[in-house]
């Protein structure tokens, strides 16, 4: 499954609804550790299709961003029925995200 761009308007129908548990990937342009991170959550997206993967982009996102309390980036969540179940900051290598989605 391909990466979903998430957005306030969105989120609803994307997240919260979902039937599946979420990865959001709260990152920026200019974030150097964000970059690191993104391709490692495409092949996440592409692997793992009993999970739904979105990337919100805290600058043009800026009410998602707060609303979650993101203060660094990238930060990593989790989340089922809309609830967030694991959290992560900094980037991680592969087999530590994928982890964060066993919790």
């Amino acid at each position: 499954m391909s990466v979903i761009t998430i957005t306030k308007e969105n989120y609803d129908q994307e997240v919260v609804h979902s039937d599946k548990p979420v990865l959001l990937d709260f990152w920026a342009a200019w974030c150097g550790p964000c970059r690191m991170v993104s391709p490692v959550v495409d092949e996440i997206a592409e692997e793992h299709p009993e999970i739904k993967v979105g990337k919100v982009n805290v600058d043009e996102q800026p009410d998602l961003a707060q609303q979650f309390g993101i203060v660094s980036i990238p930060t990593l969540l989790v989340l089922k029925s809309g609830k967030v179940v694991n959290k992560s900051v900094g980037a991680l290598p592969k087999p530590q995200i994928e982890a964060l989605l066993q919790g």
